[in-house]
């Protein structure tokens, strides 16, 4: 599967949702739940259909300013790719 663009705008997939609280949130998708915590659930909370992946960079870049700007990009990057191998995202 193909990197996530600057200009992808990355989704829950279809017949995914959130669920859970807001301390303890979960995707839940047609296969399971995946519990999400810490840096994921704030890059999976911007993937919204609104916001662009290099928006989605952006932010987190501003947000954790002292690392790396390749190394936030390639991890969300993989991340997302992930995600959307298990049919999780879409972009």
């Amino acid at each position: 599967m193909a990197p996530p663009q600057d200009s992808s705008q990355p989704r829950l997939a279809a017949g995914c949702r959130w669920g859970g609280s807001e301390i303890s949130r979960v995707v839940l998708y047609p296969e399971g739940a995946l519990k999400l915590q810490g840096t994921g659930q704030q890059v999976l909370e911007r993937c919204d259909g609104q916001r662009t992946f290099g928006e989605i960079i952006a932010e987190l870049q501003n947000e954790f300013g002292t690392t790396d700007p390749v190394k936030i990009r390639d991890d969300i990057s993989k991340f997302l790719e992930q995600l959307q191998h298990k049919r999780i995202i879409d972009y």
